[in-house]
């Protein structure tokens, strides 16, 4: 009987420890990703003159995406400098204009964080903006997709909203290296 009860007894702290375990790591991914995405809107949130000025993060972006913002960038400066160098220096170069990390061109003025779904080794952040320097205030929802690489989260694109003209961060980023190329 006293065998009996024990062998119940470790069977059940058994699974309460799994369930526990579980919800542990589960909230380990969600802050985590929370802090990935902060940190994308701490740095880049508000201007795009990290863009230019500081060197992509291994921390934050994805290899791919990562890849895909350097060639934007390097196509952006080296306008920048066909300009300056041509017999017309006064042209308008192709540089980033507006917010690339979010939907509206304006930006933000404040964010949260609204949801977050892990499913395996991907994961989606839907993140609300809000704009409040225009009348009405505008609102809107970027979903940021985030993959699991050698177990930290990295951001690998940004779903926009329909008040954005390009469907996601990738795709505009590989259309603004193509328009340097007209």
């Amino acid at each position: 009987m006293k065998k009996q009860l024990f062998l119940y007894i470790s069977i059940l702290i058994f699974f309460i420890s799994c369930t526990k375990n579980t919800t542990s790591s589960a909230t380990s991914d969600n802050t985590a990703i929370g802090m990935q995405v902060d940190e994308l809107y701490k740095k880049y949130g508000k201007s795009n003159e990290a863009i230019y000025n500081e060197p992509i993060s291994n921390n934050l972006f994805s290899k791919d995406l990562k890849s895909i913002l350097e060639g934007a960038i390097n196509a952006s400066k080296t306008d920048i400098e066909k300009v300056k160098n041509s017999d017309h220096p006064d042209e308008k170069p192709l540089i980033f204009e507006g917010a690339i990390f979010s939907s509206l061109y304006e930006g933000y003025t404040n964010y949260k964080i609204e949801s977050i779904t892990v499913k395996g080794k991907t994961a989606e952040a839907l993140v609300q903006f809000e704009y409040d320097m225009a009348s009405p205030k505008v609102i809107w929802k970027d979903k940021i997709e985030l993959i699991n690489m050698y177990k930290e989260w990295k951001i690998d694109n940004i779903i926009f909203d329909s008040i954005k003209s390009s469907r996601d961060l990738k795709t505009e980023m590989k259309s603004f290296v193509q328009s340097t190329h007209q």
